[in-house]
């Protein structure tokens, strides 16, 4: 069993969010993230998305704009039916290592530290559970997230030719858990 819900707040350009566990009413709004945040071809289906976060070992947390008014703060856009969430984040914890499956930011939310919440987050939880490293991939094109991944300690590891289903090569990353001053 994974650790429980994880709550958090901070301030996401003048807006408090707290980091939650996922709900099933959640998935149509992440779904729609998720299309906004990736090209197709790296962009997952819904059912790809519905397979990784239902997955026995997988934990999904999102990320939600509160106010003291509860009023949903600016909207996230037509393709999003919750503009309260800002971004989510899909892992899953194997023996000795986690992977995080995905980390969708919208646009108008990103350098407000969501990111970097939802990361620190996902490998606390991580760690929880005994997980000594951490893994992911990316596509090499992306450099905003490669420079994001860089910046929380992340090394390249190797790259995967054609990884994505447009034939575009990934970057292997990965993170060391238990090494001291890790803990963000």
């Amino acid at each position: 069993m994974l650790a429980p819900t994880i709550f958090s707040a901070t301030t996401m350009a003048g807006v408090d969010f707290v980091l939650r566990d996922f709900r099933r009413e959640d998935f149509d709004t992440l779904w729609s993230i998720d299309q906004v945040c990736f090209a197709e071809g790296i962009a997952y289906s819904r059912r790809e998305l519905g397979l990784y976060i239902r997955q026995p070992r997988s934990f999904t947390l999102v990320a939600e704009s509160v106010s003291s008014e509860s009023k949903p703060p600016v909207s996230a856009g037509a393709n999003s039916p919750d503009s309260s969430i800002a971004g989510f984040l899909v892992a899953e914890a194997h023996r000795a290592a986690g992977h995080i499956i995905t980390i969708d930011v919208l646009p108008r939310a990103r350098r407000g530290g969501v990111g970097s919440k939802l990361l620190a987050a996902a490998e606390e939880r991580l760690r929880a559970v005994s997980c000594k490293r951490v893994y992911l991939e990316t596509a090499v094109d992306n450099l905003p997230a490669i420079a994001f991944y860089k910046r929380h300690q992340y090394f390249t590891v190797h790259t995967l030719p054609r990884y994505y289903s447009n034939g575009l090569d990934a970057l292997m990353l990965e993170k060391d858990l238990l090494s001291a001053g890790q803990a963000s």
